[in-house]
């Protein structure tokens, strides 16, 4: 990543620009992990559920959309913090 800086000519406002776009490309990287992982953990614990007790399966599919919902919802806030610091 320094040799693409450093090939950079421009004034110092240009470096500092692209190091806040990468800076925010790094954070919404870093944003998206725990949604990631929430939602792997949520649907693999619902299909747990489901497998032990298939009459609540309804109930529990229900709860996992909603708990989706809410961990996408992160991912939602960390992109828009995204947009908001590579401007």
């Amino acid at each position: 990543m320094l040799p693409m800086l450093a090939e950079i000519t421009g004034t110092g406002d240009d470096l500092i620009s692209a190091g806040g776009a990468i800076g925010a490309g790094f954070a919404y990287g870093l944003a998206a992990i725990g949604p990631g992982i929430g939602i792997g953990y949520l649907v693999g614990q619902s299909v747990q559920a489901m497998a032990r007790q298939p009459e609540a399966a309804g109930m529990v599919r229900t709860t996992m959309f909603l708990g989706i919902a809410f961990t996408e919802a992160l991912a939602l806030i960390g992109f828009v913090v995204f947009i908001l610091l590579g401007l």
